[in-house]
């Protein structure tokens, strides 16, 4: 049996998995900041622009599933890197339904810039390459863990959950 001592122990904030991951993301992600101003690029947006140094031309669609993010939110986003001129969306090739995202020229060369940002962030961060692989490894599973979770149509019961989380 559960004791009220233990339940208190589980509520505080500080042993909440959400709290700490909502922190660290802001954190991290504010310290990408100042590095992808050099680059005039949000945060979001660099990760547009990595998706698609990986692969351009590409769908939109396929472009929301490589990032994780619905149509709404990344068609402003590519609204503004078309502006900047950094990528050109056009009907995509024998679908005239669906936009295709491509680098341009200028899109293409940012990435000699972008090149120095892991080093540079891994550096603001205090990590090494090793630390950085095993961060990410553990952030897939749990991305993957929550997703598994989401989509469960049973809810898990409080007492079945470890501490904090």
């Amino acid at each position: 049996m559960e004791t009220v001592d233990q339940t208190d122990e589980d509520l505080l904030l500080e042993h909440q998995l959400c709290f700490a991951l909502s922190v660290a993301s802001r954190s991290v992600v504010g310290a990408y900041k100042p590095v992808l101003e050099n680059l005039g690029l949000t945060h979001p947006q660099y990760l547009v622009m990595l998706a698609l140094w990986e692969q351009s031309p590409r769908s939109v669609r396929s472009l929301g599933g490589a990032l994780a993010m619905d149509p709404a939110t990344l068609s402003p986003m590519l609204k503004r890197l078309e502006a900047a001129g950094l990528v050109a969306r056009n009907r995509a090739p024998g679908d005239d339904r669906s936009l295709a995202v491509d680098l341009t020229e200028t899109g293409r060369a940012l990435r000699q810039k972008a090149a120095a940002v892991p080093g540079t962030m891994m550096g603001r961060l205090g990590l090494t390459r090793a630390q950085v692989q095993e961060l990410n490894g553990t952030m897939r599973q749990l991305i993957t863990a929550a997703q598994t979770a989401a989509a469960s149509p049973e809810p898990s019961r409080p007492g079945n959950k470890p501490a904090g989380v």
